[in-house]
């Protein structure tokens, strides 16, 4: 892969976590489950068995994925020196025409959670947002339109709120 996957900390350390689990934990129960049906005879209509091995292949899929994924991300630890910029990792407080409000973060695609308000840096916002400041207006192509959003405020540290 030629292009740098950025993830926070925490965002790799997760990745990591599922990784071991799948190999510590997941793939060893379902293998014992797919030893013990196919232990049972014939294995064209052992539902369990069948059920097991995609489940297996599902799984080794996911393993291949993170493996590979983990060698190619760059892990940002470190906080820009320009705070009055926006970043990798930058929250920002955005208000909209309507003068609805909303609090975003920019992460890496491994990590993007909308719940928590977490967005990729590779979505059309994150891309407006890149580089900007406190008090610019940026324009994002949504699918009802145009979106005008101000830039209120760019912070790196994580609020209680967030956690």
């Amino acid at each position: 892969m030629s292009d740098k996957i950025y993830i926070t900390p925490a965002g790799a350390s997760a990745l990591r976590s599922e990784l071991k689990y799948l190999w510590k934990e997941k793939r060893p129960a379902v293998t014992q489950k797919v030893s013990a049906a196919a232990a049972l005879g014939d294995r064209s209509e052992n539902a369990d068995y069948i059920y097991g091995k995609k489940q297996l292949r599902e799984i080794d899929s996911r393993i291949r994925y993170l493996e590979k994924r983990l060698d190619n991300l760059v892990v940002v630890d470190r906080i820009p020196s320009n705070h009055d910029k926006i970043f990798f990792g930058a929250w920002v407080q955005l208000e909209s025409e309507s003068g609805e409000s909303q609090r975003l973060r920019i992460v890496g695609s491994d990590e993007f959670d909308m719940k928590k308000g977490w967005i990729s840096m590779n979505s059309p916002i994150a891309k407006s947002l890149l580089g900007k400041g406190i008090g610019d207006i940026v324009t994002v192509e949504v699918p009802a339109g145009k979106l005008e959003l101000e830039i209120q405020q760019i912070s790196y540290q994580e609020s209680t709120t967030d956690a």
